[in-house]
C-alpha cells in the first residue's frame, strides 16, 4: 500500500464535527461556520452572502453543508452566488466536509459553509 502525505498549503482542513460544532485546524467552533483559504469565520446562514462574495476572486466552488440531511438552500442564495461566478454545491454537512478536504488537498479554489449536524 502506498501512502501519500497530504499538504493543505496555508488553508486549514476540517478535522471533525459533532452535534453543534466543527473542529477546524485543531480548534472547536460552535454553530454555523464558513471556511475559506484565507481563514475560518462564523457564518450567519443563507442571508449572509456578503462574506462569501468578498472571497469571490479566490473561489470557484462553495460547498454548502445543510446539516445532517441534504436540503435545498434558498433560491436567492444560490442565484446571488452563481451570478458572481461562484458555483454552489449543496450536500449534507458530513459529505461537504469530506469533499472540501479532498479538493483542498488537490489545491482547488474551494470553500465550505456549514450548518452543524
Amino acid at each position: 500500500m502506498r501512502l501519500n502525505e497530504i499538504s493543505y498549503n496555508d488553508a486549514v482542513p476540517i478535522d471533525g464535527y459533532g452535534p453543534g460544532f466543527f473542529r477546524i485546524g485543531g480548534k472547536i467552533i460552535n454553530g454555523p461556520v464558513a471556511v475559506f483559504a484565507s481563514g475560518v469565520t462564523a457564518w450567519g446562514g443563507f442571508d449572509d452572502t456578503a462574506m462569501i462574495l468578498a472571497q469571490g476572486d479566490d473561489l470557484d466552488v462553495l460547498f454548502v453543508g445543510t446539516g445532517a440531511e441534504i436540503a435545498h438552500p434558498p433560491a436567492d442564495f444560490r442565484k446571488t452566488l452563481e451570478h458572481a461566478g461562484i458555483g454552489v454545491e449543496t450536500m449534507a454537512s458530513p459529505a461537504a466536509c469530506r469533499t472540501y478536504n479532498i479538493l483542498l488537498s488537490e489545491g482547488r479554489r474551494v470553500a465550505v459553509a456549514l450548518i452543524p449536524v
